[in-house]
Formats: C-alpha cells, sequence, structure tokens
C-alpha cells in the first residue's frame, strides 16, 4: 500500500484550494450573505485523486472542508442538531489500480463522513445518518493512465474540480513494459524524448489536458527529478504549451510516509492551474529548518521564482572555458586494476612493469583519497607487457570478458583488451577534476588538480591542460546551486554534468585581469589544502570540520567572482539563481541571433 502522512497530504491541498477557502471565510467575517455563498460554493467542490490508494488525500480534504463549514455554520449561528453536511461524497472522485485498495477508500471516506458528523453535528445524529449505506464517492479500479478522466469525472458547470494526489514513483530505467507502454500513449505523438520520463510525469501531462478542457487545477508530490536535468525540456513545455503554469511548489525535501518501509526519495510538490495573474506560492526548506514562503510573478519549470526558462544541454562551451570531458572507461572487469599491495608486488617481480603501471583517480580515490592504479598501455608498449605472465593474465582475462558480454557496444573492444574500453584523453601537464556524484552536505563542489601522470576514470569529469581560473568557477557558490538546479540529483545529491551543467553555466565576459584574479583564487585554495596535507577532500569539506583558511578561501573566490557579476556579493540564492537565469536566457538569445543571420546570410 502506498500511504502519505497527513502533514504532506495538507502540503498539497492547502494550498491547492484549502487555504483559499480559509481565506475567503475570514474575508466573510459574520457577513451572512457572504458566508452563505462560501457555503454553497463548498457544496459545488469536487476533489478528484487518480492515484487515489485507500483514499487518504480524499478522506483529508473531506475532513478539512467539514471544518471549514463548521465554522460557518457556529457564525450563522446554527443549531448543532439542525446542521447538515452540504458536502456530499459524491463529490470525490479516485482511480486505483487495486482493487482490495478501492474497497479501502470507499470505506475511509463512509467512516471519514461519520467522524466529522460526531464531530460537528452530534453522535446519535452520525449513527442515524450512516445508515442505510449510501454513495461513498466515485471512486473505481483501473489504471489511471489508460482511463479517460472524462469517463470518471464528467465536466459539469458551475462545480469546481481538484485534482491531487501522489502517483508511483518510477524512474525510466525501473518502469515495467506496462508502464512504458502508458507513457507512450500519452506522450508518444507529442515527443520523441518521453522514454527518459518518470512514471509521475503521465499524471501531470493528463492532468493538463483534462484541465484544458475544465479549467481544474491540479497538484502531486513527485519525485524531484521532473523538475531537473534532461526531464524538464521534455515535459514542461508540453505542459505550457497547454497554458498551463506552476501555480504553487514545494522544493526539494526528503519523503517521509506512514509506510513500514519509509520511500527512500527526495521528492516536490507541485501544482499547476490555468495561466492567471495570481501570485504564485514557492515553499521552501529554511537552514533552521522552518518552512519559507515567497510569492512570485512566476515559477519555472526548476521551481524557481522566475520566467519559464528552459536549459537545454550545449555540446560545447561558448567562450573560451575548458572543454569538459568524461573520464575514461575501462569496462574490464576489474583485470585492468592493481591495489597498493598488487602493484607493489609486480614491480619487486618485474621492475620494468612501473613503465605500465600508473595512478587511477575514481570518485572515492578522489574524493576519499584511496590508492588504486590501473594497467595503461600504448599499442606499441603491448608485446613487451605480455611477456610479462601477470600481465598477461589480466589481458586475456579482459579479452575474455569483454568478448562474452551481452552489452554489443563492448564486444568489439575483445579486440584491444590492454587498453581502457573508452579513452576520452589524457593531460599533457595536469588535469581539473569534478566527481560526477557528491554529497548534498558539501559546501562547494568537488575539484581538484592532479599530475599527467593521472588517469582519471569516468566517475569524474576533467579539464584536460584547462587555464587554472576555471578550477574558480567550479568551486564556487555560484556555479553549486547553478548546478544543484538544473543538473538532475540523486535523492539530494549533485549529479554533475558538463554538457547540461558547465557548458550553459553563465559567465561574463573575463577581462585577463577577472583570469588572473580567479587564478590566484584557485591556487590559494590549493594551498590551503596542501597546509592540511594528508586530508582528503571528505575531510576537508566536512561542513561541521572544514579548516578556517580553507573556508576563508573559498569566501574570497566567491566574493572575486560576484563581483565581476554584479559588483558585490550576492544576498542569498535566491538572487545568485535570478541572475544567473537572468544571463543564461541572454546568452541563448545571443546564440540564436546568431543563428539566424547566418542563416538568412546563406
Amino acid at each position: 500500500m502506498h500511504y502519505t502522512s497527513v502533514p504532506n497530504i495538507r502540503k498539497v491541498l492547502n494550498p491547492l484550494f484549502l487555504d483559499g477557502l480559509r481565506e475567503e471565510l475570514e474575508k466573510a467575517g459574520h457577513n451572512t450573505q457572504k458566508l452563505h455563498a462560501l457555503k454553497e460554493r463548498l457544496s459545488g467542490i469536487r476533489v478528484f485523486d487518480p492515484a487515489c490508494g485507500s483514499g487518504n488525500f480524499l478522506v483529508i480534504a473531506y475532513k478539512d472542508m467539514r471544518d471549514i463549514q463548521s465554522e460557518i455554520d457556529d457564525r450563522l449561528k446554527i443549531e448543532r442538531a439542525e446542521r447538515k453536511s452540504v458536502i456530499p461524497l459524491a463529490n470525490f472522485y479516485g482511480i486505483e489500480i487495486r482493487d482490495f485498495a478501492v474497497e479501502i477508500a470507499r470505506l475511509s471516506l463512509l467512516i471519514a463522513e461519520f467522524q466529522s458528523d460526531e464531530i460537528h453535528i452530534d453522535q446519535k445524529q452520525a449513527r442515524l445518518n450512516v445508515l442505510p449505506l449510501k454513495d461513498t464517492g466515485h471512486i473505481i479500479c483501473g489504471n489511471a493512465l489508460e482511463c479517460d478522466w472524462f469517463d470518471v469525472c464528467l465536466h459539469q458547470d458551475g462545480l469546481e474540480t481538484y485534482i491531487c494526489g501522489n502517483p508511483p514513483y518510477k524512474g525510466s530505467t525501473y518502469q515495467s513494459g506496462d508502464q512504458k507502454a502508458d507513457l507512450e500513449q500519452i506522450f508518444g505523438r507529442r515527443t520523441k524524448s518521453w522514454k527518459s520520463l518518470d512514471y509521475v510525469a503521465g499524471w501531470f501531462m493528463k492532468a493538463a489536458d483534462y484541465g484544458q478542457k475544465t479549467g481544474s487545477s491540479s497538484a502531486f508530490v513527485s519525485t524531484n527529478s521532473i523538475c531537473q536535468g534532461q526531464q524538464v525540456p521534455i515535459l514542461w513545455p508540453l505542459i505550457f504549451g497547454l497554458n498551463y503554469e506552476i501555480s504553487f511548489a514545494h522544493t526539494s525535501f526528503k519523503w517521509a510516509n506512514l509506510a513500514a518501509h519509509n520511500a527512500g526519495v527526495t521528492v516536490s510538490i507541485i501544482g499547476i492551474a490555468p495561466v492567471s495573474e495570481r501570485p504564485k506560492i514557492l515553499f521552501s526548506n529554511g537552514a533552521d529548518g522552518k518552512t519559507i514562503r515567497q510569492e512570485s510573478e512566476y515559477i519555472n519549470a526548476y521551481l524557481v521564482c522566475g520566467k519559464n526558462i528552459i536549459v537545454n544541454p550545449i555540446s560545447k562551451p561558448q567562450d573560451n572555458r575548458g572543454l569538459m570531458e568524461w573520464g575514461n572507461k575501462p569496462t574490464d572487469g576489474g583485470n585492468l586494476f592493481f591495489t597498493s599491495e598488487e602493484r607493489n608486488r609486480l614491480l619487486e617481480s618485474y621492475p620494468s612493469s612501473a613503465h605500465y603501471i600508473k595512478k587511477f583517480l575514481g570518485a572515492q580515490e578522489f574524493i576519499r583519497g584511496e590508492s588504486r592504479y590501473c594497467l595503461w598501455l600504448e599499442d606499441r608498449d603491448r608485446d613487451a607487457a605480455e611477456r610479462i605472465p601477470e600481465l598477461n593474465r589480466r589481458i586475456q582475462a579482459v579479452s575474455k570478458m569483454r568478448s562474452e558480454s551481452k552489452a554489443a557496444e563492448t564486444r568489439p573492444a575483445a579486440k584491444f583488451p590492454h587498453r581502457f574500453r573508452q579513452i576520452q584523453s589524457v593531460a599533457k601537464n595536469y588535469s581539473l577534476i569534478v566527481a560526477r556524484v557528491s554529497s548534498e552536505n558539501r559546501e562547494y563542489l568537488p575539484v581538484g588538480l592532479e599530475d599527467s601522470d593521472t588517469i582519471i576514470g569516468d566517475r569524474n569529469f576533467a579539464l584536460y591542460d584547462a587555464a587554472l581560473w576555471n578550477m574558480a568557477l567550479i568551486a564556487s557558490r555560484l556555479h553549486l546551486v547553478w548546478i544543484g538546479t538544473v543538473c538532475v540529483r540523486m535523492r539530494t545529491d549533485f549529479s554533475y554534468s558538463n554538457t547540461l551543467g558547465w557548458n550553459t553555466f553563465p559567465v561574463p565576459t573575463l577581462t585577463e585581469k577577472n583570469r588572473a584574479d580567479l587564478t590566484r583564487c584557485a591556487e590559494d585554495i590549493l594551498l590551503a589544502r596542501e597546509a592540511h596535507f594528508p586530508a582528503t577532500i571528505a575531510d576537508l569539506y566536512d561542513p561541521d570540520k572544514m579548516p578556517d583558511n580553507l573556508r576563508a578561501a573559498h569566501d574570497r573566490n566567491d566574493e572575486v567572482l560576484e563581483r565581476i557579476y554584479i559588483g558585490r556579493r550576492f544576498r542569498n540564492d535566491t538572487e545568485r539563481l535570478e541572475k544567473l537565469f537572468d544571463l543564461y536566457s541572454k546568452m541563448i538569445a545571443k546564440k540564436g541571433g546568431k543563428t539566424k543571420k547566418k542563416k538568412d546570410a546563406a
């Protein structure tokens, strides 16, 4: 069963429509005419959960609406014995794929009505009202992505419909064939990229389709990944294209529910509604754990206050910053790698093999300082290396592993088992390294400097022989908030992208002095780290233990860089993002203008 806690349900329902009802009640005061009008409005509100499970959203919506009606009745001075609910269970709709859960949802609504009658009328009347059993809401058993929602919740003029729920979480990698078919049915005619979407995207699209004809507003608990990375340019232009916008949102938070096994995901809550001039509300968690409420004219697809700008991947940087590439991918079954002990034994027996063994840097080696080595051969060295029994054994093992691989792209690499399957590049002098995934707890992205004898693995990105001022950009707070916004996350950890995060990062035109200042900042960061040798990146960037001199070096880097952007320090991350999105929109407009000019010239 899929459970949702009451506080999380209210994070959906309150901004969707309940807060609006309470505001209307507050404005009505004790005005009899306005109170009767609000009561009439309550009777015409329908709540529809197309992933209703055991009915928790419907039950909480019903009970909270009854609480509002009770306050109206109190102000109208209606005697408790004369009170009747104006909120029929028939106004509550749901779709649930499991028949047992459907029965629970129906029963839960009956119980909710009985409990509300007990509280707001009296126990005797509640017992009389519950029997005989009556319509318990329109809850059907079916697949919500296959069903026609108009058949389930037929549009009726004069009634308000609010769609809500907590649809199932399934990333593209984990979807079954049937679930893929569900998404293809919804998105296949709209975009060729639908296979990259999370399963929950289907509910947002169907809600927008339904709302285009009914004007209804919707809100769902969702995996936060639909507002990050490659899914943003796939999903959100389709929804915005139906004249819908994000009306409110709760930014990413770690999920807690009532199930025996808490869902191990990070979610957002996203409300969509027809475009209007009403203020949009963005909720986020402050450093003190309290909820921050921010009103804005717009909320964009990245859940940032601002106009709808979609960040698309760019294959190469648009300026003179360094080219960031993937590290080298071995696909070797572990046979090309050596621990420190294995390397030492090999060198004792065959000193000449030292020429073939290089330091290897994967993510753990970079961040946690672990030691690992790899066999790194030029084609011309293969014959000599194979005369060393241990190296020959390993090379043959790689050949066997690759030739027997189920992956079609791996098998051809059996022809060169002495090499990594994919070799991107090797530095002539040094490499700047960026971890592909790093902890959200760090205040800065891990970026480092390695000499040319170190082989960079594919768990990292690398800038080979790039100017050192590039490191100052990557190590900045500005870059951290950009990556955290436009790149997909692993739960809440940062998942870096060269095409989506580095190449799109808006940087003002840098003067020679700017580059010199940033180079000095990068050098100061490296020197501050060196002062704490042999502390690792993990040690140094533990937020509770970060050395003062390293923190000061980063702070100075932020000071220098941010003054290049706006002549002063940014006040907060919100201001940083607003400036970055503004610069990005100008960068794209400039690029588009150039493209158009060339086309016209041709």
